[in-house]
Formats: structure tokens, sequence, C-alpha cells
């Protein structure tokens, strides 16, 4: 895995605990580097800080998602939640707010990493359909009308919980301990993921059709009644 700070303290103390839990640890200290790494290396993750020599890790972020759906972890800045907002939307799957203990940090990669290398297949279906909408849990891909879609894994985890309870309605406290596995969290990490999908997934995101908003209960997927993106 890769991890990217311009702290050379941050990064030697993340990757000795990395390390001592069985993970092999590449370092970058600016996001040009970061980026040649993960060209060159293809790390399974990576744990990105925010505030690194230009390109900050924002503009990592967004360049990576353009090409990748490497799980990434961003680092932000404690009370900066414009910050870890920002990540959120430009694809990060999860973030450690600073000071944090590196304990936390090696538990959220463990985390993340579980999720992208082992989907849950559900007892009925290996394959989740709404439409044109198709996601393959053993192949871990999802495609509408055709067209794949790349979505980061918690997107993926995220759209998969819906598909699986059609017409359920959840809190984003539910949809918090059921998809990211945390019983307390920002949740807004729910809404953004959500904003995500419905970019990805509807004609109009704007007047979403199939994953709606239910007013003051949170949200649920409606199955079928989207007319299909061409």
């Amino acid at each position: 895995m890769l991890v990217v700070d311009d702290d050379p303290i941050i990064t030697d103390v993340l990757s000795r605990y990395l390390t001592r839990a069985g993970y092999d640890v590449l370092l970058a200290h600016d996001g040009l580097s970061a980026l040649d790494l993960v060209a060159r290396a293809e790390p399974e993750l990576v744990v990105l800080d925010v505030m690194l020599p230009a390109p900050d890790g924002f503009e990592v972020s967004r360049r990576l998602r353009a090409t990748s759906t490497v799980p990434i972890i961003m680092l932000t800045a404690l009370g900066a939640e414009n910050d870890r907002l920002a990540g959120l939307e430009l694809g990060a799957d999860d973030y450690v707010v600073k000071p944090f203990s590196p304990r936390e940090v090696v538990l959220r990669v463990g985390a993340v990493l579980r999720r992208s290398r082992s989907p849950v297949l559900t007892s009925a279906s290996a394959v989740l359909r709404d439409g044109a909408l198709v996601l393959d849990m053993a192949a871990h891909d999802v495609s509408l009308a055709g067209h794949p879609l790349a979505l980061t894994t918690r997107e993926f985890d995220l759209l998969a919980f819906l598909l699986r309870h059609p017409r359920q309605a959840f809190t984003r406290e539910q949809l918090l301990e059921q998809v990211w596995g945390w019983d307390f969290g920002d949740v807004s990490t729910v809404t953004v993921h959500i904003r995500r999908l419905r970019e990805k997934t509807e004609p109009n995101p704007a007047e979403p059709q199939r994953i709606v908003t239910v007013p003051r209960v949170g949200y649920r997927l409606d199955p079928s009644v989207v007319q299909e993106h061409a």
C-alpha cells in the first residue's frame, strides 16, 4: 500500500505500524510522487494526506478517480469538516482525522481492504439487478444499460445493500452501521456517497427516481422506476 504525507514523522510511524500489521508499504511525500507510484506499483490502497505540496491531496484523489478505483483513506485536520466532505466527494472511501492513533489507521485500512478483497455474496444471488442496472457481487462490477460504472468500494457496498433491500427505508445512522460497520461516526459520509451514486445511476441526479430521499427518515431504493440511460 501507499502512504502519502509530507511529514516524514507521520510516514515513518504509519509505515512501521502497517509493516508490523503485515502490509508492504511504499512512501511518498508529495502529490506527483504519489501519482507516479500508483501508476507504477498499483497499490491495493492509498493513505493520502490532504495538505500536500502541489498537487494537494484533493487533486491527487481527483486524478486517481479518473482512472482507478483503488481505495483511498484521506488524512484530514481536526475540525476541518469541509476537507472531509470534499475528500468524500472526490472519491475517498474513508477518512481519519488528525491527530490520530496509528492503530486506528491500521484498523481502518484492514476494514477497507476486507471489503475490497472479499465482497459478501447474498444467499439469493450473486447478481443484483434493477432494470438495466446490474451489480455482479462475484466479479465486483456494475453496469448500467451495458456500460460499466466505476464505483469505489464504499459506493459498491452501499449500492449492493440498497439493491438487497428494495423499497426499505434506512436512516443514515443505519446505513453507516450496516455498510460502513461503524456504530458511530459522521453521517454526512452517507449523504455524500448517496449523492455520488445518484450522479452515476440516475438520468437526473437532482431529481432522483431510483435512490430516493424519505423525508424525516433517510433513503430507500425504488426499483425499476427509472428511464435508464441511453
